[in-house]
């Protein structure tokens, strides 16, 4: 078995399945928080769609797509949080 085939029989049907998911929990979530972290882990996701397509395609570039949506998502998980603890006060 090559890395494509664990790429396509292993990686891509898991990340299809938790995307599922994570977008039931998303609509369902009881509150705010809930949703929220659902949206942040659809974003962590589809960088791994990203970065599972950069390897079957070989096009290295998407990796730095990957990266900087990662950081993009980070940022604003950081802001709802500080939100969050503002509200709380």
């Amino acid at each position: 078995m090559t890395l494509f085939d664990f790429i396509y029989y292993f990686v891509l049907p898991i990340l299809s399945i938790s995307i599922i998911l994570i977008f039931i929990r998303f609509i369902k979530g009881p509150n705010m928080v809930d949703r929220v972290i659902a949206l942040d882990l659809i974003v962590t996701v589809g960088i791994g769609f990203i970065s599972a397509y950069s390897i079957l395609y070989n096009q290295p570039a998407f990796l730095d797509v990957a990266m900087i949506l990662a950081l993009i998502a980070f940022l604003g998980t950081v802001a709802f949080t500080y939100y969050i603890q503002q509200k709380n006060k």
